[in-house]
C-alpha cells in the first residue's frame, strides 16, 4: 500500500509550475486542494486582493498539487508562505526549517480530528468490517486525511504500520484532498473515507445525512500557516497581524475565503509535539 519510501518520495514531489513569473517585490502564497480547484481558485483571487491592499505589496497566489508541493515551493522560493496541515509542517520544519505563523481555529478550538466514514446503508460498523474494503485517503501527507485516521487500524490492532494496512485493505487510494476523498465514498466509488473532522461539511446536505463515522482520532493541532525560514521577519510580522485582523466581526465574511475557519491565532510550535511524536511512529522523522 503506502511505503515509508513512497510517503518520502511524494513528500519530495515538484509543485506545479505557475502560470507566470513572480514579482521579486510580491507575496507569493501556495493553497493546497483540500476543495474543489475551480472554487478555490475564484476564493485565492479574491482573498490575494485583500492581501494585497493591506499589507501595501503585490500578493499572488496558485493552488499546489498536495501538501508535499506546497513545501517544496518553499524550499525552491517559489513561494513564501503555504497554507499547511500539522503533518506536512512538522515535516517542513524538520527539513527546511519553515516556521508556523497562525493556526487556525474551528469551534473555539485550534484542534481538531481525523475521521473515518461510512455511508449508513454500507452495512460496515466498526473499523474492522472494513477488512477487504476500499477506502480513500485525502493525501498522503495529511495527519488528517491520512496518518491518523490510519492509525486508529493500528492501535485496534488489526494490522502494523502502513506495511500491514495493503493486506487488510483491499485497495486504497489518495484521492487529492478531503473533497475529493468524501466525495468517492459519498458516490460508492469506495467504502471509507479518511478525512478531517469537517470535511463531511464538503458533501451535499443530502449527503452529509447518508454519511456516518466509524472512528475518531486523538485532536490534531488545527491547519497552519507557514513561512520560509528566510523570509523578511517584518513581512511575517505583518503577514500575522493582518491573518489575526480576521477576526474582526468586519472582515469575517473573508474567512469563507480562506476554507472556511472561524478564525486565526498565533500558532504555538509546542502544540505540535504530538503530531511529531507521530511522525517518528511511522518512521516520517527521525
Amino acid at each position: 500500500m503506502f511505503s515509508r519510501r513512497m510517503l518520502l518520495s511524494s513528500f519530495s514531489a515538484l509543485t506545479l509550475t505557475a502560470s507566470a513569473a513572480f514579482a521579486e517585490d510580491s507575496l507569493k502564497i501556495a493553497f493546497i486542494p483540500q476543495e474543489n480547484p475551480e472554487k478555490l481558485l475564484g476564493d485565492i483571487d479574491v482573498i490575494t486582493a485583500w492581501m494585497g491592499d493591506q499589507l501595501g505589496v503585490p500578493v499572488q497566489g496558485y493552488v499546489t498539487y498536495d501538501h508535499a508541493a506546497a513545501v517544496e515551493a518553499l524550499r525552491n522560493g517559489d513561494a513564501d508562505i503555504s497554507f499547511m496541515g500539522a503533518l506536512p509542517f512538522v515535516l517542513a520544519e524538520a527539513q527546511i526549517g519553515a516556521e508556523p505563523l497562525v493556526s487556525e481555529v474551528y469551534r473555539d478550538y485550534p484542534s481538531y480530528a481525523g475521521r473515518v466514514f461510512v455511508r449508513k446503508d454500507s452495512g460496515i460498523d466498526t473499523l474492522a468490517d472494513l477488512k477487504g474494503r476500499d477506502i480513500a485517503f485525502a493525501d498522503p501527507v495529511s495527519e488528517s486525511g491520512y496518518l491518523y485516521p490510519l492509525d486508529l487500524f493500528v492501535e485496534d490492532g488489526l494490522f502494523t504500520g502502513t506495511q500491514g494496512a495493503a493486506e487488510f485493505f483491499g485497495n486504497s487510494f489518495f484521492a487529492g484532498g478531503y473533497q475529493q476523498a468524501m466525495q468517492a465514498m459519498a458516490n460508492g466509488l469506495v467504502d471509507a473515507a479518511g478525512a478531517s473532522q469537517y470535511a463531511d461539511m464538503l458533501l451535499t446536505p443530502e449527503q452529509q445525512t447518508e454519511i456516518k463515522v466509524i472512528g475518531e482520532s486523538v485532536q490534531i493541532p488545527s491547519h497552519a500557516i507557514i513561512a520560509r525560514p528566510d523570509l523578511a521577519d517584518e513581512m511575517k510580522a505583518n503577514f500575522t497581524q493582518m491573518m489575526l485582523t480576521l477576526n474582526m466581526p468586519e472582515n469575517r465574511y473573508l474567512l469563507a475565503y480562506l476554507y472556511g475557519p472561524d478564525g486565526y491565532v498565533v500558532a504555538d510550535t509546542t502544540a505540535y509535539d504530538g503530531v511529531r511524536h507521530m511522525a517518528q511512529k511511522y518512521g516520517l522523522l527521525e
